[in-house]
């Protein structure tokens, strides 16, 4: 019953395709009845719950299908290919977009580690992976029923809010993500710490050594940390990332020179070698064969 009023309450609140606002921070409705095939994207951290429909994301061969049963949980910086390719008029995508806030879920996570004195969903020598799906179980359906139940009303929202966002994110945190949402968010993250530096820099040279080093762990440590969490060394992350973001600003109508240089080749025939080996074409067919092709149209913020 829970489900089914969150699913009316998205359907009346997005009469077209696209994000509607809710009004609470971090939080959108969307839409999609047009299918879009798998395509490059950056997804950030985020939680998505599906109503309708279905989504898929591809990660190195892993692909993760999430819908009405399951829902995405992302907690770190990763280049993906993502579409819907099963929306229509008659079976919409229909969801809830959480941006996750990194300072509340630290606060939570910290907290929730001083109750339990640590111990809750440590991993020893493991690094949870940055994707991971999870059960809508009863503690998140309802959780995320009350947010929505705020319907957008400006003094309900104001003042209550933030606090049923909270309620949300514990929700997460308990959930079958957990485990990966206080390993990302909790003290001692610092392969995310390396992630949220790489992602920010892609446009500069980064060595692993240097990554290592201000993870304070060793190269072999901090590649074996790197792969466990996203499924990519360091080097097959990077390249994923740039390719991933000048595919993505093609689609949106930039030069292929442009965006080479905006994610830091300085050769332009070795990003379309590079380009060409990832997606099976050169960027100027691809940009012909995928207009406005953006993966993430429906996560990539």
């Amino acid at each position: 019953m829970s489900k089914e009023r969150i699913r009316e309450i998205v359907e009346r609140r997005t009469s077209a395709d696209g994000f509607v606002e809710t009004g609470v921070e971090g939080v959108q409705l969307f839409r999609l009845t047009t299918p879009l095939h798998c395509a490059p994207a950056v997804y950030e951290p985020c939680v998505v719950a599906i109503v309708s429909g279905s989504k898929e994301a591809i990660v190195d061969s892993q692909r993760y299908r999430y819908d009405q049963q399951k829902y995405f949980c992302c907690t770190l910086s990763m280049p993906v290919e993502a579409g819907a390719p099963e929306a229509s008029p008659k079976n919409p995508l229909l969801g809830v977009y959480l941006s996750l806030n990194t300072r509340v879920l630290t606060e939570l996570t910290i907290a929730m580690g001083s109750v339990s004195d640590g111990r809750r969903g440590r991993q020893v020598g493991s690094q949870p992976p940055g994707l991971a799906l999870a059960s809508w179980d009863e503690n998140f359906t309802d959780a995320l029923l009350r947010l929505l139940e705020l319907e957008g009303k400006q003094e309900e929202t104001s003042v209550l809010g933030e606090g049923r966002l909270r309620e949300l994110y514990y929700a997460i945190l308990k959930g079958e993500a957990g485990v990966s949402l206080r390993h990302a968010f909790g003290v001692g993250n610092e392969v995310g710490r390396a992630i949220h530096h790489l992602s920010s820099r892609l446009s500069e040279v980064v060595t692993i050594e240097e990554l290592a080093a201000r993870a304070g762990m060793s190269r072999a440590v901090f590649h074996r940390k790197f792969k466990q969490a996203t499924a990519m060394s360091p080097i097959q992350f990077v390249k994923s990332m740039r390719l991933n973001k000048a595919a993505m600003r093609i689609a949106q109508g930039m030069t292929v020179n442009e965006a080479a240089q905006e994610v830091g080749y300085q050769s332009s025939s070795q990003f379309s070698r590079d380009f060409k080996k990832r997606y099976g074409q050169s960027p100027k067919i691809w940009s012909q064969s995928n207009p406005g092709a953006v993966g993430g149209l429906v996560l990539e913020k």
